[in-house]
């Protein structure tokens, strides 16, 4: 160490940083100096304006991260309540008579229609007849449009020939429009590409003629009907018969299923209705109607419309053994043979998770009707003026439009011929009135 009063040696002394850090803080302080106050005030309001677009940036990403969830609760919380048949649409208020002159009249098959459905985007129409053809139509505002043909031939070209060559019964179409299933009276139940007509498999199995088809909601799991008086479970996707269930005394005549792994079925002149649960391989049986119970379809996960010869339309809940509500006559009678006999119902139709229904029949009209006080009434709305046999009613899921099936005879019999009735399809558009749109409310059985 250096003596004290010796020169401390150069590569021992400190830098010399100082003077360099008092240089810069001079030069900021001139730039400082420089800047007025008007220059000060702009550079302000210009950074006060960043920080504000980059605050608005923040919330627009925060709105983004919020709406899908919300979007995504919502329809959690809809399909809750569809599964638990308590999602209920009040829209029947709204329904206006639609203009005659509106109503499209598609033309196409040579006997009566018998069946038909629509795809879930509501853009094609799917039909078939008793002269065994399918036809494929789309559906457009202004024009209806045949895409694709497939005739029926004759018995016993079934391996060969495309098409059915017997009357088609029903028909339906899974939920993700991939698959299209036709029943007919030769015991056949025919799997086609809904995309291109193209047939895929047949299945067979049944006994006697098939009368209802309904694939389970979500999946490709499909139920079958038919007149040999039991209901068959098929796995479509495997081309694989499942099971067999029986317990119904006359030949069925309608079968719808939703979501759940059950089904419901029209059981003709046994006169009850039958809720088949898959699973549990077990039944629960309805009653309530005096004639031939001849078509059936879910409103929801727990209530179904079913309708009869004896002229009576019935509203049912799932939990409950007789009717909720029951309309007797529900289209008039007619004078038959001197006798006076109720109207025949012969299709009804629900728009799905609401309180709007039709039914159908030879009355001349379709009728539109409400489900009221929690499902326990029945109050018709309106009639719509329809020539021949509505042999089948379906509304497009937006229920925006409703297609009847119609012919100049009934779908499974020929007890009557109305001459001047057309084999066509009727697509007639429902208008609702101009207000807010109504609450969805609970339905209770």
């Amino acid at each position: 160490m250096p003596a004290r009063g010796m020169p401390v040696p150069e590569r021992c002394r400190p830098e010399r940083r100082r003077p360099l850090l008092g240089r810069r803080r001079r030069e900021a302080a001139e730039e400082e100096v420089e800047e007025t106050p008007q220059e000060k005030k702009l550079r302000l309001a210009k950074q006060y304006l960043e920080e504000l677009r980059q605050l608005e940036e923040e919330w627009a990403e925060e709105e983004e991260e919020l709406e899908p969830a919300d979007l995504i609760g919502d329809r959690l919380k809809e399909d809750v309540l569809e599964q638990r048949g308590r999602l209920q649409r009040l829209v029947a208020k709204d329904v206006q008579p639609p203009d005659p002159a509106r109503i499209r009249v598609l033309r196409g098959h040579q006997l009566p229609v018998t069946c038909l459905v629509i795809s879930p985007d509501d853009r094609f129409i799917f039909s078939a007849s008793k002269d065994g053809s399918l036809i494929k139509c789309k559906w457009e505002v202004d024009s209806g449009k045949r895409l694709c043909v497939v005739p029926g031939g004759k018995k016993g070209t079934e391996e060969r020939h495309m098409g059915h060559a017997s009357q088609v019964l029903c028909m339906a179409i899974s939920s993700d429009s991939k698959y299209l299933a036709t029943g007919d009276r030769n015991k056949l139940i025919m799997i086609w590409d809904a995309a291109t007509c193209k047939r895929l498999h047949i299945f067979r199995g049944h006994r006697d003629a098939v009368s209802g088809l309904s694939f389970r909601k979500g999946t490709h799991q499909l139920y079958s009907a038919s007149h040999d008086r039991c209901v068959k479970v098929w796995d479509v996707a495997e081309n694989a018969y499942v099971e067999t269930l029986f317990g119904h005394q006359d030949i069925i005549t309608g079968l719808d299923s939703l979501s759940r792994e059950c089904c419901v079925t029209a059981g003709g002149r046994d006169g009850t209705v039958r809720l088949w649960k898959i699973p549990e391989e077990s039944q629960l049986i309805f009653c309530g109607h005096q004639g031939s119970i001849d078509c059936i379809q879910l409103v929801n996960e727990e209530h179904m419309v079913s309708g009869a010869d004896d002229g009576s339309l019935a509203l049912w809940g799932l939990t409950k053994k007789k009717p909720l509500a029951l309309a007797r006559q529900a289209h008039g009678e007619q004078d038959s043979q001197g006798l006076q006999q109720p109207y025949w119902i012969s299709a009804v139709a629900a728009l799905r998770n609401s309180d709007l229904l039709a039914t159908g029949s030879h009355s001349g009209s379709v009728k539109l009707w409400k489900c009221g006080e929690g499902f326990r009434k029945l109050e018709h709305l309106l009639d719509i003026p329809l020539v021949g046999f509505v042999n089948s009613l379906k509304f497009s899921a937006a229920g925006d439009f409703l297609v009847a099936g119609t012919g100049q005879e009934h779908r499974l019999g020929r007890w009557w011929r109305i001459k001047e009735a057309k084999n066509s399809i009727c697509i007639i558009p429902l208008k609702q009135k101009t207000t807010a749109s109504s609450p969805e409310s609970p339905g209770s059985s």
